[in-house]
């Protein structure tokens, strides 16, 4: 039987790490899901090589990113619109790729979005960690070594297979909106905010900050006003919080808690952006602009029911294209 595939990392990229659906049931104990930003990305690179959805691929947030392949193989890449080249070859995202041994699988950008997913055959090996493979950059531990990957690391497939065959349908590359428009519903503390804090939130046009990482989406804008009595915000304490949570600390400037959120926080929860909209957020790059419209829980839902059953037919198309 033929040996599973090896990449050897040249250039690692900006915090690439690899990561799959992430690890639930464990914040109460203080343990975050980490997990891919944009989940719908990784779904799509294992449905390209037709093989479970929750298999983990390789997460890229920003190049060069350059990967040798020691074997034979074949790879997919879906996500922010990199640059790809396969020696001198173009290799574009959104397509399952063969690879020989030798050749040097090369990303630069993003030159739109953010986040890109590399599935190898069977997922990347790496050990599992409270039902998840994902790597927890904070709590040093899932992935390979629990940390972002370095110049000299290996990855390693855990199945080996063919092009598949007859392939006729891809990815179309991925495109920024001028204005992303997010939907929210109104937080735990939102009541407790100045009127003039909550006019703002609606009407003002966010970006994305430079400071945005896995953890949170910095925005900026106008610092949102607190109470006029202060203290019904300054000595909150310690309260539960989870990705798509909107917290504003003392500056008034919001941030959206992502995929490495902390389990819980002593900031004001404004608002909480609804699950069907993350991945869309974690594909900004700074300078994005923004801006959030109020939905009530039954839209939410509705939400996630059509963005769950958008995934479902697409991935099945790619797989059986």
């Amino acid at each position: 039987m033929a040996e599973p595939l090896l990449m050897q990392v040249i250039k690692p990229g900006v915090q690439s790490s690899v990561q799959d659906l992430g690890r639930t049931g464990w914040r109460h104990l203080g343990i975050g899901s980490a997990g891919a930003m944009d989940p719908v990305s990784l779904q799509l690179a294992n449905a390209l090589l037709r093989q479970d959805l929750t298999l983990p691929a390789l997460e890229v947030s920003g190049g060069p990113v350059e990967l040798r392949f020691e074997r034979d193989a074949v790879f997919a890449l879906a996500g922010a619109d990199y640059e790809g080249m396969l020696d001198a070859q173009p290799c574009p995202i959104g397509w399952p790729q063969p690879a020989r041994a030798g050749q040097t699988l090369r990303l630069q950008g993003p030159r739109a979005g953010r986040f890109a997913y590399l599935a190898l055959p069977g997922g990347i090996v790496a050990p599992s960690r409270m039902g998840s493979f994902s790597t927890d950059l904070a709590g040093g531990f899932g992935g390979p070594q629990g940390r972002a990957l370095r110049v000299g690391d290996v990855l390693q497939a855990a199945g080996r297979a063919a092009l598949p065959a007859g392939r006729r349908r891809g990815l179309a590359a991925f495109t920024a909106p001028a204005t992303l428009a997010l939907r929210v519903l109104p937080g735990p503390e939102a009541a407790l905010f100045h009127p003039e804090a909550m006019a703002d939130f609606w009407q003002a046009g966010w970006r994305l900050g430079a400071r945005s990482n896995r953890m949170g989406s910095q925005l900026d804008g106008p610092a949102l006003r607190r109470p006029d009595r202060p203290d019904q915000l300054a000595e909150l304490p310690s309260h539960a919080v989870l990705p798509g949570v909107v917290q504003v600390p003392p500056d008034g400037q919001p941030i959206v808690l992502m995929a490495d959120a902390q389990a819980t926080g002593g900031y004001p929860r404004l608002a909480v952006l609804i699950e069907a909209d993350l991945p869309r957020l974690a594909q900004c790059t700074p300078g994005q602009r923004l801006r959030f419209l109020p939905v009530d829980e039954a839209q939410a839902r509705a939400a996630r029911r059509q963005a769950r059953d958008a995934l479902h037919c697409q991935c099945q198309a790619l797989q059986e294209g």
